[in-house]
């Protein structure tokens, strides 16, 4: 099972009180501002079918949009909203000012008489163009007052009838039942008579009408195949219907793209208009009840429990180890050695207190190695200073006489000295990194075979020619030396001790192989260590100092290169040096 550290922790529990607090906060501004937002469209949605009435009145009624701007103002005031009427490839013009000026954002509706939206009052004209478009069909004022002057002589004829005027001033006659249609007017409609009913289908048109008619017959030629009829008429009401009738599909068509194109020139252009809430109702706050407040208080209390309550589990959950930390560091502080954070955790804090828990091992040992050395040292220096110090004091009360044989005894004491206070020193150098070395490109051939002859016929060198390493020449002598010091100390008189040495890639190896009783597997470990002894038994003058191997040690580790030993009890031991090649070789 994966281990959450305290860094997941505490981002876990920061993710858990900010979507606490983030989703306490949504909810709140949505029920707040459900309500305003809801009320701001339903005004835009009440607002928008009479600013498209409105508009698209005033685009049957006029040729452009330069006069619209105070329609725009009063239909904004009345309906509460901001309007923007963009015609196509012109600027736009806005009701009032917004924050990006004139420009506004959001769906738009296109305003055209020519082609009514259907949503929006186009099922009133099944043809899409409203009747408010009068273009070429408006009549002169002559020929309005004629047809006036009519319709005044029908009503004598028609007493129960009504005068209904449509947008080009053309007047009809709105009966109330059509058994009120008296023999005269009957006579008069089928003459072809100007005035007409409000189901007749067919007038005589004035000057100006027909001459409307007939451009829409012409545009109507260019949309139909010549065997079909294009022309058209006016009925009592002023709508022009083809004069074959609407039952052809093609006919009735081409009747509405004709119009169109007729009408065209006299209507505004296209254009598109964006309802917006006013600036000033969407700058409007939300106002509170007191179950608002209520609710907000409630949620914030709750949002500060859970953060407190996640900060305190956290809290402790950190707290109780880091205590456990510090009284373990306070007690090896106050002299406890054995000193240990007994800590259950398993995040990071547990790595620290395993961390703790090693130094205060390693501290332990430094401290046991320490007095361990004191001790040796102690040791290694008594027996020479009291073989020194006995032999004076046997002289200076005539015990003993001083001559040559004493002297020279004494003075092979002091070498036993000089040399352990030269081997203590190597040491404490390699330990402060302060040992001095000149690398150089060194023939270790030469070296190996003329250290093996300062050991007489116990060692056979197999070194082959031009064997270079990089290293200190005097260091490494040392090295080796050591090495077969220790060989021969440990091997048999009659036996013999090989010295081997050969290139491993970018490494020189040498070897030195005795024949002695070997070493304990147990005991390897620690061949390497200060003062060490495989046979406890053995003293300075038996076995050596015990120094001889860590220097080798330290010595290799201060060349880059190392030192390892094999053994086999009964048959000896390997010691194997490996020191770096020249680099461009």
């Amino acid at each position: 099972m994966a281990r959450a550290g305290l860094r997941v922790r505490l981002l876990a529990g920061t993710v858990l009180v900010a979507a606490g607090a983030v989703a306490a906060t949504a909810w709140l501004a949505v029920q707040g501002t459900t309500g305003s937002i809801a009320e701001q469209q339903g005004v835009v949605d009440r607002a928008a079918g009479q600013v498209y009435s409105s508009l698209e009145n005033y685009a049957a009624k006029h040729a452009d949009w330069h006069a619209v701007q105070p329609t725009l103002v009063e239909m904004a005031g009345y309906t509460g909203t901001r309007l923007v009427l963009t015609p196509v490839g012109g600027a736009p013009i806005a009701s009032s000012p917004g924050p990006d000026g004139p420009v506004a954002t959001g769906p738009s509706v296109q305003i055209d008489p020519l082609a009514v939206d259907t949503a929006t009052g186009g099922a009133r004209f099944p043809d899409g163009i409203d009747p408010a478009v009068v273009g070429p069909f408006q009549l002169t004022t002559q020929e309005h007052a004629d047809l006036e002057a009519r319709i005044e002589d029908d009503l004598k004829c028609l007493p129960g009838g009504t005068i209904i005027e449509v947008p080009s001033g053309r007047p009809y006659l709105r009966l109330a039942q059509d058994g009120e249609r008296s023999s005269c007017a009957k006579v008069l409609a089928a003459a072809g008579w100007p005035i007409g009913y409000q189901d007749t289908p067919q007038v005589t048109p004035m000057p100006t009408e027909q001459a409307a008619l007939e451009r829409i017959t012409h545009a109507m030629k260019t949309c139909l195949p010549p065997a079909k009829d294009a022309t058209v008429v006016l009925d009592a009401r002023g709508e022009v219907r083809p004069a074959a009738g609407l039952a052809d599909p093609q006919i009735a068509g081409c009747l509405v793209e004709a119009r169109r194109q007729v009408l065209r020139p006299y209507v505004a252009p296209i254009a598109h208009v964006q309802v917006t809430a006013a600036e000033s109702s969407r700058q409007v706050g939300v106002g509170l009840d007191s179950a608002g407040l209520l609710r907000i208080a409630g949620v914030t209390a709750i949002v500060l429990v859970l953060t407190v309550g996640v900060a305190m589990l956290l809290a402790n959950r950190v707290i109780r180890p880091v205590r456990a930390l510090t009284a373990a560091t306070r007690r090896m502080r106050a002299g406890d050695g054995a000193a240990r954070a007994q800590v259950r955790a398993r995040w990071e804090i547990a790595e620290l207190a395993d961390a703790f828990n090693e130094m205060a091992e390693h501290t332990a040992r430094t401290e046991e190695q320490r007095r361990e050395l004191i001790g040796d040292v102690s040791h290694e220096l008594r027996t020479p200073l009291g073989t020194i110090r006995g032999w004076l004091i046997a002289a200076q009360d005539g015990v003993a006489d001083l001559d040559d044989e004493l002297v020279s005894s004494l003075l092979q004491e002091t070498s036993v000295l000089h040399h352990l206070v030269d081997d203590l020193r190597d040491l404490a150098l390699a330990d402060a990194g302060m040992l001095r070395l000149d690398r150089v490109e060194v023939n270790a051939t030469d070296l190996l075979r003329h250290i093996a002859a300062a050991h007489g016929d116990r060692v056979d060198a197999d070194v082959p020619d031009d064997l270079l390493v990089e290293a200190d020449p005097v260091r490494l002598h040392q090295i080796v030396g050591n090495l077969l010091t220790n060989a021969v100390r440990h091997t048999p008189p009659d036996e013999r001790i090989r010295l081997r040495g050969h290139r491993a890639g970018p490494d020189v190896l040498i070897t030195v192989t005795d024949t002695g009783a070997g070493i304990a597997p147990e005991d390897l470990p620690h061949v390497f260590d200060r003062f060490w002894r495989a046979d406890k038994s053995r003293t300075r003058r038996t076995g050596g100092s015990g120094l001889g191997l860590a220097i080798v040690r330290k010595l290799a580790e201060a060349h880059g290169g190392d030192v390892t030993v094999t053994s086999t009890l009964g048959e000896g031991s390997t010691f194997t040096l490996r020191m770096p090649a020249p680099a461009d070789r």
